[in-house]
């Protein structure tokens, strides 16, 4: 697989998730372990531009395909426009779901790259944060769709950005 716009041969369990080869093989622990059943979107990445969650989807079934971790947003030394929109408005108050906030986030505005604030609820509505700060993690959302930078871009990873 193609993860964070470098190639990875990975020999791995038929039942190893995603979220393990990413965190335990490939060293990218930006990705999340939550609840471990596709309920809380800590584990969120992109499989070609789409969210999943890491705690589901097989390793196997990721092969072939180009995916993006956290670490895989930006450039070096220059946040991705999510990242800095949720900077930028204290999107995160622990910082656990935040990378899977990012990567939710990111889809939603490849996806509609003007949503409203119901849109934004409604995209990021598999995404739990227990601090309960969803008001700036919608505000950081928007602010970023409106940037001109946020909304170009939105799906690339390390080497497209």
């Amino acid at each position: 697989m193609r993860v964070n716009g470098r190639w990875r041969d990975l020999w791995v369990d038929t039942r190893r998730t995603l979220l393990d080869a990413l965190r335990l093989d490939c060293g990218l622990t930006g990705t999340k372990r939550g609840c471990d059943h596709g309920n809380c979107g800590a584990c969120t990445v992109l499989m070609d531009g789409r969210a999943v969650y890491g705690c589901l989807t097989l390793a196997v079934s990721a092969a072939g395909h180009e995916v993006t971790t956290i670490e895989g947003l930006g450039v070096a030394g220059e946040l991705h426009p999510v990242q800095a929109a949720f900077a930028g408005h204290d999107a995160f108050q622990c910082g656990y779901c935040t990378p899977g906030q990012v990567m939710a986030a990111v889809a939603l505005l490849a996806e509609n790259k003007s949503p409203t604030a119901d849109e934004v609820r409604e995209g990021m509505a598999g995404n739990l944060c227990r601090c309960g700060a969803y008001q700036r993690i919608v505000e950081a959302v928007l602010a970023a769709a409106r940037s001109a930078d946020g909304a170009a871009g939105a799906e690339g990873g390390a080497a497209d950005a």
